[in-house]
């Protein structure tokens, strides 16, 4: 991993707290059996979706929309979203970045193309889930690609497509949340396109923040989803914000800042003396 690249002092050990009360085994393999067979669906039906523009749109958004939401939902997580409907045409959706149900969860805003790690690829299902999907897939080890992948998002997005992008650049814990990177911002900007900030954020069921779906540091993804599906309680709430127009700065690290949510309601000292 090169040096310049954004890392977030998060680490499952420290930051990642075990849910309170857990769910009986059975439960938990039912819960991961039924995201397994909707991401099987998913797969099968990519072809006649949103991964092609020539294709795009067989598939209703409101479909694509509440198939997201069943990912989410049968991995035992409720969800709640707020805030008014995305707008339709080109549009840079952007959220800070906690665990893997961010993915579906930001896609249930609104059906995008999302900008991921060359990594994710090779993940067992939803790798292939992604490549079939439209994902636009960045070298992060290449600072020489950058151009060319913000040159391939500024593209998509004037032929009309949503692309969305976690510019933390890496996942936090929720605790607290890492600086927007301005290179995605970039795209919106040449595409003359709005930016739609999501801010994305976990509680269980008294109400108390939780750090259970972090997918953080040197987590697996399979520790993280057992932890998911053994979790109790677990509620995702997911803020859509007002959109930022690309007139709202007059450069890319206006608008990073523009669309960057506000800070935890943790305080950033607690964090500190955590990871400490």
């Amino acid at each position: 991993m090169s040096a310049w690249l954004p890392t977030a002092p998060c680490t499952p050990e420290v930051c990642v707290e075990a849910p309170g009360r857990i769910a009986a085994v059975p439960r938990a393999v039912l819960r991961l059996t039924a995201v397994l067979l909707l991401l099987i669906a998913g797969i099968a039906l990519t072809p006649f979706g949103w991964g092609s523009p020539r294709l795009r749109g067989r598939i209703p958004a409101s479909l694509v929309r509440r198939w997201c939401r069943w990912i989410v939902r049968a991995a035992g997580v409720r969800v709640r979203i707020t805030g008014a409907a995305a707008p339709t045409g080109g549009l840079l959706l952007v959220a800070n970045h906690i665990s893997w149900l961010d993915i579906p969860l930001l896609a249930a805003v609104r059906p995008a193309r999302m900008l991921a790690k060359t990594e994710v690829r090779h993940w067992p299902v939803a790798g292939v889930l992604a490549a079939r999907g439209g994902t636009l897939f960045i070298d992060r080890d290449r600072l020489r690609a950058l151009p060319d992948t913000v040159a391939r998002i500024a593209g998509a997005l004037r032929e009309g497509a949503a692309v969305a992008a976690f510019p933390e650049g890496s996942t936090w814990c929720g605790r607290a949340q890492g600086t927007f990177r301005r290179a995605v911002f970039q795209a919106a900007l040449d595409a003359g396109v709005p930016v739609q900030p999501v801010r994305i954020g976990y509680r269980l069921s008294d109400g108390r923040a939780t750090t259970a779906p972090a997918y953080v540091g040197d987590d697996t993804l399979l520790a993280s989803l057992w932890r998911v599906a053994t979790a109790r309680g677990l509620i995702a709430e997911v803020e859509v914000r007002d959109p930022v127009p690309p007139s709202a700065g007059p450069d890319r690290r206006t608008l990073a800042r523009a669309a960057q949510p506000p800070d935890t309601t943790a305080p950033a000292w607690t964090h500190t003396v955590l990871v400490a």
